[in-house]
């Protein structure tokens, strides 16, 4: 959110200046005259030239030609005449000559000037007044609207100049008039775009005592400290003003603020507030909508969607959003639908498109999910292969989801080559970049690459203690724990960081199934992690870890505390759930948590693959199966999906695509890890397609 200072720039309109009572009466008392008795009338008399001659102010006479001079103001204002302006400038002139001291007068003459757009004459004759009279307020605001709509005009050197003078008017004024809110603000504003916020700050709280609850006031100091990088000090001072004194602005400005801190529930009643004063305020609406979405109340944004559509069928951009609760909560062919009616609005809307492609995605249409973002990739390519941060942003966030359709399709080369791609974007991209390569190779089973990929970044990036960890995993996967284990604690730098370290540490010992060596990690992992996420995750691990060794209770004791920390951590929620699952216990527990784990992310594979074998324990195997057809679909090499569905097959008497299914699982057996290759799991399986083809030979009936 930004905040723009706003110099107006005004065309030809004569507006009234402030001047003495007297001759504003006067002004008011003349008649319209035509041009020709206007021409007799600024004719000089004889005692004014004496008068003038003498040096001795001649108030008639200067009360006589001003009066004419706002006469022919008024008229020019009122036809666009220029004649009538030069008119309005000489009886000036005249009532001047009358009484040269008058400030009034020049700063009448000194505002026509300004007003008819002849600068050079305005500055001089405000700069001859504030000579004159340095305490003279009008002049030198007259001087600093001057500088204020150079500002916009001049380039490098000339508007800095500009800039430094305005500042020095508006610091005198601020001076004159300590007790002017308006100076104040504009002042900080100019400190603001001369960076100089200590001052800026200074200004803004000065018009702060003036009027805390001031709408320029507050926005613009929370502007300042939005700048600063201080949210949470600028969402603070907007929400000390009560309720019922913020404006919408105000209201839409802190939404804003408690979005970019994440405060989904604070933004949706700071969005709520500016709706409550403008009704029909579009962008307040698109702002609740996505704070709705953002603190998971899907059904209430998919409401505030309809409503901007009902206002405007053609809105494209809510339609884009529509679509994307639609695709949240799992409605993909309606989602599409909805897509394609935005599509027929705006073609080219890059967010469109990419929802579009994980609309794809998600129906499992990947060659059409890939071409859509391979004619977004063209599109947005540039000759020499650079990008600004934005573009390379989105260029990267295209490579990503392109690299993760290819591999879901099976497709490793088209991934490994998109996410080449990412690794020329440089920078952060070079990283994710190489981590998509060595996941493309291991979803694959092509561990030998993989390992090599990891090498490769390894080398190319050796201050990246991300991607070292990452070779050392696979090195560790490859039996190679001493290298392995060097390499990860060679990461140590005794700071915080080094809780990623010992997680890797304890990862590569109980992948090897030296449980004590990776508990001894995890201990200290454990005195590094002091936040709530840190925590959850690490007794997610440790119940994992329990679960491999066959110690259930422990690992549910683990899995508790987890959930008792975040009961909406979905990961944890689908662990806990699937080890229930597994041995047949609490099952309408373990759905219910394994529901609302799928409901986090409905394409996860591990977690559609969790709730169909919760399904599958209680029988309930039409649920089960599309569950894991859909687990399958994205997770096609993992063995243990192959045999769950194999499972599910066998007792909806689907035997021919069952055996079809374990002979998978058995293939990918062959070609997995050790670590993820249980001989006692690989033996049941084999067991089990055996006695499926003696079924299948005898008819498909139960053998004894």
């Amino acid at each position: 959110m930004t905040f723009s200072l706003v110099v107006p720039r005004p065309k030809f309109s004569l507006l009234q200046p402030m001047v003495a009572g007297g001759c504003l009466l006067l002004a008011a008392c003349l008649l319209p005259v035509h041009a020709a008795q206007a021409q007799t009338l600024k004719t000089r008399t004889a005692p004014e030239v004496a008068a003038a001659a003498q040096d001795t102010p001649n108030h008639s006479s200067s009360y006589y030609h001003y009066g004419l001079a706002r006469m022919y103001e008024e008229q020019a204002a009122a036809t666009g005449r220029q004649d009538l302006a030069t008119q309005a400038i000489e009886q000036f002139k005249l009532a001047l000559d009358a009484d040269p001291d008058a400030r009034t007068l020049q700063d009448g003459l000194s505002n026509l000037y300004f007003r008819l757009g002849r600068i050079r004459e305005a500055v001089s004759s405000a700069q001859d007044q504030v000579n004159k009279h340095p305490d003279d307020v009008d002049a030198h605001q007259l001087l600093g609207r001057v500088f204020l709509r150079s500002l916009g005009d001049g380039q490098g050197a000339q508007s800095a100049q500009m800039l430094a003078a305005a500042i020095k008017e508006y610091e005198t004024i601020a001076k004159l008039k300590p007790k002017d809110l308006e100076t104040h603000v504009l002042l900080g504003q100019l400190y603001g775009l001369n960076h100089d916020t200590l001052k800026a700050e200074d200004e803004f709280k000065a018009a702060q005592q003036i009027d805390g609850n001031n709408e320029d006031v507050v926005l613009n100091l929370a502007r300042l400290y939005s700048e600063q990088g201080e949210n949470d000090k600028a969402a603070e001072l907007i929400a000390a003003v009560p309720e019922d004194d913020r404006s919408v602005r105000m209201d839409f400005a802190l939404a804003g603020l408690y979005d970019q801190l994440h405060q989904s529930t604070k933004a949706v009643q700071a969005y709520k507030g500016a709706l409550a004063q403008d009704p029909d305020n579009t962008d307040a609406k698109r702002g609740l909508a996505q704070a709705l979405l953002s603190a998971g109340q899907n059904d209430e944004a998919a409401k505030v969607y309809a409503d901007i559509l009902k206002s405007n069928p053609e809105d494209a951009q809510a339609l884009i959003r529509e679509a994307d609760v639609q695709r949240q909560k799992g409605h993909y062919e309606q989602a599409l639908s909805t897509l394609k009616k935005a599509q027929a609005l705006a073609s080219d809307n890059l967010e469109l498109n990419y929802n579009l492609a994980l609309v794809y995605d998600a129906l499992g249409r990947y060659d059409e999910a890939s071409s859509t973002l391979k004619q977004m990739l063209k599109a947005t390519a540039t000759p020499d292969g650079k990008y600004a941060d934005q573009d390379a942003n989105n260029r990267g966030l295209f490579l990503d989801r392109l690299g993760i359709v290819s591999r879901e399709a099976g497709n490793v080369d088209t991934a490994v080559d998109t996410y080449r791609q990412m690794v020329a974007l440089g920078g952060e991209y070079r990283a994710r970049g190489y981590d998509g390569i060595v996941s493309s190779y291991r979803d694959a089973h092509q561990w030998a690459k993989a390992l090599d990929a990891a090498a490769e970044a390894a080398k190319a990036l050796p201050a990246n203690h991300d991607v070292q960890l990452n070779y050392a995993s696979q090195l560790g996967d490859a039996g190679k724990l001493d290298d392995a284990l060097k390499l990860a604690n060679a990461q140590l730098t005794n700071t915080p960081s080094d809780r990623e370290v010992y997680f890797t540490i304890a990862d590569i010992n109980a992948r090897a199934r030296r449980f004590k060596d990776a508990e001894a990690a995890l201990a200290k992992v454990e005195t590094l992690s002091t936040k709530a996420p840190e925590k959850v995750f690490l007794n997610d691990y440790r119940a994992n870890l329990a679960e491999k060794q066959k110690l259930y209770d422990q690992a549910e004791m683990d899995y508790r505390k987890g959930l008792a920390i975040d009961p909406s951590n979905a990961s944890i929620a689908n662990d806990y759930g699937y080890m229930l699952a597994d041995r047949g216990k609490q099952l309408d527990e373990a759905v219910t948590m394994l529901k609302k784990a799928v409901d986090f992310d409905p394409q996860n594979g591990a977690f559609l693959d969790s709730l169909a074998w919760a399904y599958f324990k209680q029988g309930q195997y039409a649920l089960a199966e599309d569950c894991e057809r859909k687990a399958v679909m994205r997770m096609g090499t993992d063995p243990a999906l192959h045999d769950h569905l194999g499972e599910i097959y066998a007792h909806s008497g689907k035997l021919q695509q069952a055996i079809a299914e374990w002979q998978k699982a058995l293939d990918f057996y062959a070609t997995s890890l050790a670590p993820d290759a249980d001989p006692s799991d690989v033996a049941k399986v084999q067991k089990k397609l055996e006695g499926a083809r003696v079924r299948l030979a005898h008819g498909g009936a139960p053998t004894k």
